[in-house]
């Protein structure tokens, strides 16, 4: 029995890879904006986290949302809202501070802006005592 040889075909290769391009494209820049989200959630974490400390320890409005704004030093501040709660004047020893912060995390490849809400918006909150 003879065994046929098989013929390179170099157009099948191409027209495969010409393929699977545009789908291998999508998901790599998918896991780069989810990377880019998640970053941006833990960045916040931690900038709300320091700003609760700093209301903790008594500091004024603008002292918290500073350190929240320069905990997170590539966000772009005007997609970041910081809100303290209570106010200045009703804060006492002992009693609870709230900091909540919102962020706007803007999508940059456009087939995925389509399909996913753009922005992302993700918050985080956090109380602690004030001593």
């Amino acid at each position: 029995m003879t065994r046929k040889k098989c013929k390179s075909s170099p157009g099948q290769a191409l027209v495969e890879f010409a393929l699977v391009l545009p789908l291998f494209l999508l998901l790599i820049f998918a896991v780069v904006e989810i990377s880019n989200v998640g970053y941006s959630y833990v960045t916040l974490n931690n900038a709300v986290r320091s700003g609760a400390r700093v209301a903790s320890l008594g500091g004024l409005d603008s002292n918290i949302r500073n350190t929240v704004t320069t905990s997170s030093p590539l966000f772009d501040t005007n997609f970041l809202n910081v809100t303290i709660t209570p106010n200045e004047a009703n804060r006492r020893s002992g009693s609870e501070v709230n900091v909540n912060a919102t962020y706007e995390v803007h999508l940059t490849t456009p087939v995925l802006s389509q399909v996913l809400p753009n922005p992302v918006t993700i918050q985080s909150s956090l109380s602690m005592r004030i001593e």
